[in-house]
């Protein structure tokens, strides 16, 4: 389905910033509530209505203005809470390029933070009182980011907001940056505009029935691309109420999500498919007949690939609570399309498509039979709307695929952003591409494999070799390196880090050459625990399976590359030769 320009309606059609859109709620509806916290996702903690916002966002940017920050980068570093979205606002108040980050814990390695702070060359950090000393403290072993200026934007005199002045702005000014998880030595910036977020939020509100009396509960992190447009900009697009959590109550007890939807009657809500399967594992029957989800009419499942056997399992799971099959929403976005592609519409139900799994480890899409044994079912991802075109090309020869072939998908529209910060060469390959045989273009290159059938985007897997686990990006090379890193016996630059699914989950898996001169007095087991340790700490992400092995004997190209692939396939096939 495709929606003219001509045919969107308010508020898209009104405003040509984020800044225009807030004041006009701030005007118009000061009272209104926009965003309440639950503290440990139970307990009303803190909330904002959209005249309070505004003031807040005011006073950031006064105080932003009176040291000419106009046109300046600013990293964002914040706990859970209300206090992002008043910073984040007062940013874009002032024409200060917010750039949203993870905040990091007590003693993590600030190597990524760091790198993008080089790349951004951005002169402030933001945060709040809570989080300043700790932050300070990391910040002050580093000369670099030890000069950079700090603001705690909750101790900014609040009067201030009174001298705010509007800063000139279009619809095509830069807004945020998004950092992908790239190496750590060369992260990319996402240039994403005033214009691009406008867009992609009309995009959003097609086929998921917003409106102002809709309810949005969120655990997303809002330094995520989801969580910081879905979870805080749509709600303010649309003028709804939005309910937010940390991501750590959810994951301490997933029963917190669907409580908080099932008291708030809440309309909408997204998370990865992960989520959905803990809820399935973690909330017992009992309690889930206790819940009333009878009013989630639009449950977006996207940041990671969507599993057939999730969708099915949840919606059979909390049936018993009310909840309609036809709420499941798969979707498929990146960064770099501001977010979102394609996506089911809340009143249609998912498309599952059994293949011939043999014929799809080929790139080929054969329709399974009664009679295969050897199937994989995949979901329908959606299909675009606005003017988002998708082409599915061979990333070989840059044409079009035949239907039955599964190629690389390419994207175009007004969605897409403008490029990565300060990497032009990057911007050219990624985002300025051109099919070879009509010259049409330009295309955003995604990476992401895939076709379509019956006018929707199937996904099947990734060109490139990012590692996606729980909504989270992160490079194989970041982790090796991470991993070799850990312990002395490890071999530098022989180690290989993919994903395996178990159980419809991406599970990490990490294969590393030891050095020959440890290979007679080795201790497996400790070296497990400290590669397990290190990648918890650095990634927050658990090893499902690691495999030690010979010096030599990681699979490698004749130039000395690593095959991650082949890797991946010995490991599936038990054919390495794994010590211990």
């Amino acid at each position: 389905m495709t929606i003219n320009y001509g045919d969107l309606q308010e508020p898209f059609n009104k405003f040509s910033t984020l800044v225009e859109l807030l004041r006009y709620r701030a005007s118009s509806q000061p009272e209104r509530l926009a965003y309440i916290f639950l503290r440990d996702g139970e307990i009303e903690e803190a909330r904002l209505t959209y005249g309070e916002l505004d003031q807040k966002a005011r006073a950031i940017a006064a105080y932003l203005q009176s040291l000419e920050a106009e046109g300046e980068r600013g990293l964002l570093l914040y706990p859970p809470g209300l206090d992002f979205i008043s910073a984040f606002f007062g940013c874009l108040y002032a024409g200060v390029v917010a750039i949203p980050a993870y905040p990091p814990r007590r003693n993590q390695n600030l190597l990524r933070l760091q790198a993008i702070i080089a790349d951004s060359q951005s002169r402030f950090t933001f945060t709040n009182a809570a989080l300043f000393p700790s932050l300070e403290n990391q910040w002050a072993k580093d000369p670099e980011l030890g000069a950079m200026e700090w603001i705690v934007t909750d101790e900014i005199d609040h009067h201030l907001r009174e001298d705010w002045l509007e800063p000139t702005l279009e619809k095509n000014s830069l807004a945020f940056l998004q950092y992908t998880s790239g190496s750590t030595g060369t992260p990319k910036g996402v240039m994403v505009s005033h214009h691009n977020l406008l867009i992609n939020s009309a995009d959003l509100d097609g086929g998921w029935g917003h409106d102002q009396d809709s309810v949005m509960v969120t655990w997303l992190p809002t330094f995520h691309d989801m969580g910081l447009i879905y979870g805080v900009i749509q709600p303010l697009y649309k003028g709804f109420l939005c309910y937010m959590m940390s991501p750590a109550s959810f994951m301490e007890r997933p029963l917190r999500w669907l409580q908080a939807l099932s008291d708030k009657k809440a309309t909408h809500s997204a998370a990865p498919n992960f989520a959905y399967d803990l809820c399935v594992r973690k909330i017992p029957p009992e309690k889930r007949a206790t819940l009333d989800l009878s009013h989630w009419c639009m449950a977006l499942n996207g940041a990671e690939p969507v599993r057939a056997e999730v969708l099915k399992k949840f919606a059979e799971a909390f049936q018993v609570s009310g909840f309609k099959a036809t709420a499941l929403c798969p979707g498929y976005g990146l960064a770099e399309a501001t977010l979102k592609v394609t996506a089911v519409s809340y009143d249609s139900p998912p498309y599952f498509y059994p293949v011939q799994a043999n014929a799809l480890e080929k790139n080929k899409i054969v329709g399974a039979t009664e009679t295969d044994t050897n199937v994989q079912t995949l979901v329908g991802c959606g299909w675009t709307t606005i003017d988002t075109q998708i082409v599915i090309v061979n990333p070989e020869t840059l044409k079009p695929c035949s239907p039955e072939i599964v190629g690389e998908i390419w994207v175009s529209g007004s969605t897409i952003a403008q490029g990565y910060w300060g990497k032009p060469q990057e911007t050219k390959e990624t985002f300025q591409a051109y099919l070879a045989d009509t010259g049409a273009g330009p295309f955003l290159r995604t990476g992401d494999l895939g076709f379509i059938k019956d006018g929707e985007l199937f996904v099947t897997g990734r060109l490139k070799e990012i590692i996606l686990i729980r909504g989270r990006n992160n490079y194989p090379q970041d982790i090796e390196l991470t991993v070799q890193n850990s312990h002395p016996a490890l071999r530098p630059s022989c180690g290989a880090a993919f994903t395996v699914e178990n159980k419809g989950e991406e599970k990490l898996v990490v294969v590393q050459e030891v050095e020959r001169t440890w290979l007679r007095k080795v201790d497996i087991d400790e070296v497990k625990r400290a590669i397990r340790k290190a990648v918890v700490q650095e990634y927050d992400l658990q090893v499902y399976a690691i495999a030690l092995i010979r010096t030599g004997s990681l699979p490698k190209t004749s130039s000395g590359k690593i095959q991650r692939r082949s890797c991946r396939a010995k490991f599936l096939e038990g054919s390495l030769e794994i010590l211990g």
